[in-house]
């Protein structure tokens, strides 16, 4: 499985970055060297977050460096229907990356698989009730609902454009998850209906099924060969992240819309570029976090195509970023500077002030690699040290992101967005051979996880 390096280069490439864009050869001695270092680090966070976070209060969530905590569950029948349609998943994978299917059929039979997984795997613990428990606000719903986004319609009541317009002042009196995000979020559920607990579980459900799709719709984009954006689009299907913390989680339609943005914004068409800028535009008014996906998407193109198309692709993205802002503030009095110094505010005073960075610099990528899935973190370091585009840059996003501190725990949720960028990446250094073996560990650890801890989301 390559990924095609000769159409990485142009010849007005600089040498320099056509040398480091270029996917190199594989090293077995120096990548089993990196993966045991990242192995390390590993178990030292488990280990420290044991010890100084689980047995003695100090690191800010319950299993540092996870959120999750020991809560065995089960519905019988629906943990059968899952284990059932999990098997079934990885038994055909190998048929669906060779079968002979045109893209849009391959599309759609990606979003069956994610999402038949999705909710047999959602169901797995308490039956139906279960796709929507995080939004319920009534007395069997989650201790979360009250921090996510049911609780903030009532400040639409008085019409968009005073939402749009006092959005700012009202940020410190809204619930956590409203609080850390532009003003999209609940516009869009207005928008669709999307006003209870069951309706609002749907739209995250169908969302982390298009992811899929959608990391398959980037891999081609970045010219891979079609078997190797299929065994992307898999990956993301069974990914423990997107199965557990993605089906109840607003974070599924960030990482939904990220995607749909990068799969544009790296196609070599001008008018999907175009577009690409304006879905990027509207993907940084639902989350700031998902600037990060177009720091990596403007990094991969400048590893794949060098300087010039870099900066084409930033400058159609950066246009979006302004224009979607510019359009909101010109017509609704939006505020953009004023949201963001807030939002920075409630974060700053929220759970983030007793999470050490110390910790949490490795905690972070780590609780989001372990959910990700070990199979794919490893596939993912191996084609990083190829020089595969992708893989480089969406490695080079989460370390930046973990050094900053911007999100300190909770990655298993709100990283969700690098995770079609992630699977695109791993599946450049995933051997076919060893694809129905790599799914079944993630689909393995999703089912296991699903039914022992709760995960929270």
């Amino acid at each position: 499985m390559t990924a095609e390096p000769a159409r990485g280069a142009t010849a007005s490439q600089p040498r320099g970055l056509r040398r480091l864009g270029s996917p190199v050869a594989a090293r077995p001695g120096r990548e089993r060297a990196v993966l045991l270092v990242l192995l390390g680090l590993t178990v030292l966070t488990l280990l420290v977050g044991w010890f100084r976070g689980r047995q003695r209060g100090e690191l800010g969530t319950a299993t540092p460096p996870f959120v999750f905590g020991w809560l065995p569950l089960v519905d019988v029948p629906w943990a059968v229907a899952a284990a059932v349609v999990l098997g079934l998943a990885v038994v055909a994978a190998p048929r669906l990356r060779d079968a002979r299917m045109p893209p849009l059929a391959t599309a759609g039979a990606l979003f069956g698989v994610a999402l038949a997984a999705g909710l047999t795997v959602g169901a797995a613990r308490r039956g139906t009730y279960g796709w929507w428990q995080i939004f319920d606000l009534g007395p069997r719903g989650s201790f979360e609902a009250a921090n996510e986004y049911l609780p903030g319609l009532p400040t639409l009541h008085w019409g968009v454009g005073n939402y749009l317009d006092r959005f700012a002042e009202v940020v410190p009196s809204q619930p956590v998850n409203i609080a850390g995000h532009p003003p999209l979020p609940l516009l869009l559920m207005r928008a669709i209906g999307a006003d209870t607990a069951p309706t609002q579980a749907a739209l995250c459900i169908v969302c982390a099924a298009l992811c899929a799709p959608l990391t398959y719709a980037i891999a081609r984009s970045l010219r891979a060969g079609e078997g190797t954006a299929r065994t992307a689009g898999l990956l993301a299907a069974l990914s423990p992240i997107v199965l557990l913390d993605g089906v109840t989680s607003m974070d599924a339609v960030f990482a939904a819309a990220g995607a749909a943005a990068a799969a544009l914004l790296l196609a070599r068409s001008p008018w999907l570029l175009a577009l690409g800028g304006v879905v990027f535009g509207a993907c940084t008014l639902l989350s700031w976090a998902l600037l990060g996906v177009g720091a990596a998407v403007a990094l991969a193109v400048l590893l794949r195509d060098g300087v010039r198309r870099a900066v084409v692709v930033a400058a159609v993205a950066g246009a979006g970023f302004v224009g979607g802002n510019a359009l909101l503030a010109a017509g609704w009095g939006y505020d953009p500077v004023a949201t963001l110094l807030n939002t920075e505010a409630v974060y700053r005073n929220s759970l983030a002030r007793v999470r050490p960075w110390w910790f949490w610099v490795l905690g972070s990528p780590v609780a989001w690699g372990i959910m990700l899935g070990p199979v794919v973190v490893a596939a993912l370091a191996r084609a990083a040290l190829r020089r595969h585009p992708a893989a480089v840059a969406i490695a080079a996003v989460v370390v930046f992101a973990a050094v900053a501190g911007f999100t300190k725990a909770e990655t298993e949720r709100i990283w969700l967005i690098f995770v079609p960028l992630a699977c695109v990446g791993a599946a450049y250094a995933l051997p076919a051979r060893r694809l129905r073996w790599a799914l079944g560990w993630l689909a393995a650890q999703a089912l296991v996880l699903q039914l022992l801890v709760e995960t929270v989301w």
